[in-house]
């Protein structure tokens, strides 16, 4: 079976975007098909100003409705990243083999870097970094497919560049992974700004229909939607952009298809109330579920707890190679146990590793 890796960042609420766009093929496709590894990416919230006790909350909740939303401990591995030392162990050698021209083209790092200064803030060493700890996320598991929004696509294809050169100077180490774009609704906009993407990072907005919305907030907010001049119901999407994005959610929430979907409606009213109702019922199951584990914290703590160690015993021998292979002595083992030798002074080792979890709970 295909290796697929994919992770969802807690740096706010997940959306109608993040399901419609990647949660959903996660569930449904993704986990039946392929040995999936799917990831809290709390790590890469860190690249920004942020409350502590927010990560930590936002990163329980978006494991709790990545299981909310079906998938399943049995099919596939879910975990947070920072529980599995292997990112951050392989993220510093794909640091030394990225070059600092690659990181300052990455389209994300441009946008939020203006943001950050627009704000009056200090940009983060990490929010130029942090594509490369992207990449040690997808390479470390000898990663065959992403799925992703193509927002992404730019990232997979650092990864790929930074295992060929890898490969190529240190020794075949790495799978050379490929993005895996979903097809409808690949990108969710902004209800309010249709030429934006429904981030999760904002707070609030009416243009932000959240995954656990009530059902009547998310009916008025897809109902304020902004449209476009003209009657006429056309998926267009440069030149109408408030309906095409309506057309696109709809046909997404009921299998459709966007280029058709302009026949059946007469007027922007219907099309807004089908798409409201449609939106509404395709996240229904997912805030229900979202109830019944909130009720069981024991059970997301198991998941996460399991998930991570299956995570680390995958990714442990692929970044160990490739500490061999960029030229890092091995670590002094005991020749009885072949367990590695704690220094002086120092903890217990690979039990201090496997303790993560329990300590960050």
């Amino acid at each position: 079976m295909a290796r697929v890796f994919s992770g969802i960042k807690p740096t706010g609420h997940l959306t109608l975007g993040n399901y419609l766009g990647a949660m959903r093929r996660w569930a449904e496709v993704d986990q039946h098909r392929a040995d999936a590894v799917f990831c809290v990416v709390d790590l890469h919230a860190l690249t920004v100003e942020h409350d502590p006790a927010r990560v930590r909350r936002l990163s329980r909740q978006a494991a709790t409705l990545l299981l909310a939303a079906g998938l399943d401990p049995e099919l596939c591995t879910v975990f947070v990243q920072s529980h599995v030392d292997e990112h951050a162990r392989l993220s510093y050698l794909l640091e030394c083999v990225a070059t600092d021209g690659e990181m300052r083209r990455m389209i994300q790092y441009k946008e939020k870097a203006a943001r950050e200064r627009e704000r009056g803030g200090s940009v983060r060493l990490s929010l130029l970094t942090y594509p490369v700890l992207m990449a040690a996320d997808i390479l470390a598991y000898g990663t065959d497919e992403v799925p992703v929004g193509d927002d992404q696509t730019q990232h997979v294809e650092l990864a790929r560049d930074l295992a060929v050169r890898f490969n190529q100077r240190y020794g075949h180490t790495f799978v050379v992974p490929r993005a895996m774009p979903p097809g409808v609704a690949a990108r969710v906009m902004n209800l309010q700004e249709p030429g934006s993407k429904m981030g999760k990072s904002e707070d609030t907005g009416p243009g932000i229909v959240y995954l656990l919305d009530e059902p009547d907030v998310v009916r008025k907010k897809v109902m304020r939607a902004v449209t476009d001049s003209g009657r006429e119901v056309v998926y267009d999407r440069a030149g109408r952009p408030g309906v095409a994005n309506l057309l696109e959610i709809l046909a997404a929430c009921t299998d459709g298809n966007p280029e058709d979907l302009p026949a059946v409606y007469d007027s922007y009213g219907a099309l807004k109330k089908d798409t409201a109702d449609a939106v509404i019922e395709v996240l229904r199951p997912v805030r229900v579920r979202h109830r019944e584990l909130c009720a069981d914290p024991a059970y997301v703590e198991g998941v996460l707890r399991v998930g991570a160690e299956k995570a680390r015993a995958m990714a442990r021998p692929v970044v160990d190679t490739a500490y061999r292979a960029i030229g890092l002595l091995p670590p002094v083992t005991d020749a009885l146990s072949g367990a590695p030798v704690p220094e002086a002074g120092a903890g217990a080792g690979a039990g201090a590793g496997a303790g993560v979890l329990n300590a960050a709970r």
